[in-house]
């Protein structure tokens, strides 16, 4: 491939003429509103039930700029702000200013000395005022994702009539399974990206993890092996893979869709090894990666298989979440630095720091390709930042996955609340027991109940400890150590 640092399109990728994908409706509650940030625009994502639909706003009161998804929708379904109780409607307009009179001549303000009037026009309420407005960004629900237009700009308004988000029919086949997943990354949009697109870490990374195909020959205990791949057709909307266990596709900017004939490890929903594909049997694995910010970005991914279905519809969504959330961790770390040696350098010095000789590397390098050709190496976050990095937070912080995963996603957090208020009930039991043993008159019950007794004390004190540290370790932090795997 040419040098990747050395070409740029006469094309520009314009990042804000784009669907970005949000959230997936699953993990959408209506009944609050959603902070979500993308391409660093502050979002809050809600459901009005007048017009039956989910709205995406610009994040700001106008009134003193509080977040809105700090608020409430109140009972006639507008979104409250709860800072001074402005109210919005499904169109950006002010509802009702609380603070205003309904009726009667205009507001003053006095400020050192001098009267200023809200209102020119006894015969206009000051909440109709433009000003009074929240700006709202064209939103769509498409495969159970919510989408948003980067752009609030009035001429934008009907963009869906115009150009749609990404179309994957496997994700609207219903003969297939798509549980959905989501998770906010400490690393960035690039690094993300290109990550997923790299199957030669796996084996190494993930060790112990996720299964791979054992090679013929193997040349040390994880089993790394040549992998034959291929870019093709690479242009300003992304390009085509080709790799020896299947196909994918990068569609610019979010989407890696790659087609896998692959055995499935049950355990955590992923791809495992590579065999002759199966009669009929068909696994797709989409990843979504979300712009957020420098040093963060969002992945959504599914899975979507036409076999095995029904394990789906019996096995909680939070179960495969474990394993997957584990995948995620077990290089979290790895990739957070990598990010920050890629900025010292620059990201356009990428292919002059980095020995990548084997075809196995391909279509990292055909990212990085698509990212300096059309994108000139970096994201256009429209000078909100300077670009540098956050600073690292300590281990424990980075690879958290409460505030990462648990408390954005409905199952996860449901099962968390779950599993909390079994550990305090089994307390509660085992401190009941050893009371009712020790205020009970010693002729009152035989030894043989008061030793039952105390053994399950002891077993739900046990069982309480245990459950705590599954929570712990599967819904805080699980650290990944490499060296002892």
């Amino acid at each position: 491939m040419p040098e990747v640092e050395g070409e740029v399109g006469k094309e520009r990728f314009d990042w804000y003429s784009q669907w970005y994908p949000v959230m997936p409706v699953c993990d959408l509650d209506k009944r609050v509103p959603h902070g979500k940030k993308v391409l660093g625009l502050d979002l809050v994502v809600w459901w009005d039930k007048n017009e039956n639909e989910w709205k995406v706003f610009d994040d700001t009161c106008p009134h003193r700029l509080a977040p809105l998804s700090e608020g409430r929708i109140d009972q006639w379904g507008r979104l409250q702000c709860v800072y001074h109780g402005w109210c919005f409607g499904g169109n950006g307009d002010c509802k009702i200013i609380p603070q205003a009179p309904v009726d009667g001549p205009p507001d003053y303000l006095e400020l050192s000395g001098v009267q200023f009037s809200y209102m020119y026009d006894i015969s206009i309420h000051v909440h109709t005022f433009k000003k009074a407005c929240v700006a709202v960004y064209p939103s769509v629900v498409q495969h159970d994702i919510v989408w948003v237009w980067p752009n609030a700009d009035p001429q934008y308004k009907d963009i869906i009539t115009k150009k749609k988000p990404p179309y994957i029919p496997v994700l609207d086949d219903p003969s297939f399974s798509k549980l959905m997943g989501n998770r906010d990354i400490p690393y960035g949009y690039e690094v993300l990206v290109e990550n997923l697109m790299d199957p030669a870490h796996v084996p190494y990374a993930h060790y112990g993890i996720m299964r791979t195909r054992t090679p013929t020959v193997k040349v040390d205990r994880e089993g790394g092996r040549p992998l034959d791949m291929k870019v093709k057709k690479l242009d300003i909307n992304g390009f085509l893979g080709k790799q020896d266990w299947g196909s994918s596709n990068f569609i610019a900017p979010c989407i890696f869709h790659a087609f896998a004939d692959v055995e499935v490890d049950q355990e955590n929903g992923s791809a495992t090894s590579v065999k002759a594909p199966p009669p009929n049997r068909r696994l797709s694995l989409i990843f979504m990666c979300v712009p957020v910010s420098p040093g963060n970005s969002r992945l959504i991914w599914t899975f979507p298989r036409n076999f095995g279905v029904w394990i789906d519809k019996i096995v909680p969504r939070w179960i495969f979440h474990i394993g997957q959330n584990l995948i995620l961790d077990s290089d979290l770390y790895l990739l957070h630095v990598e990010e920050r040696k890629i900025m010292e350098i620059g990201a356009t010095n990428w292919q002059k720091a980095c020995f990548v000789p084997t075809k196995s590397d391909a279509l990292v390098v055909g990212f990085r390709r698509w990212f300096n050709k059309y994108a000139g190496g970096e994201i256009n976050w429209k000078g909100k930042y300077s670009g540098a990095l956050p600073p690292s937070p300590p281990r424990e912080q980075l690879m958290d996955r409460y505030w990462s995963h648990v408390v954005n996603c409905k199952s996860c957090n449901t099962a968390h609340k779950g599993l909390k208020a079994l550990e305090v009930i089994l307390q509660i039991m085992s401190v009941v027991l050893i009371g009712i043993v020790a205020v009970t008159k010693q002729n009152m019950i035989s030894m043989v109940v008061k030793t039952t007794m105390v053994s399950m004390a002891i077993v739900c004190f046990a069982a309480s400890k245990w459950l705590a540290h599954f929570i712990y370790k599967n819904f805080h932090y699980h650290d990944y150590n490499h060296a002892f795997v």
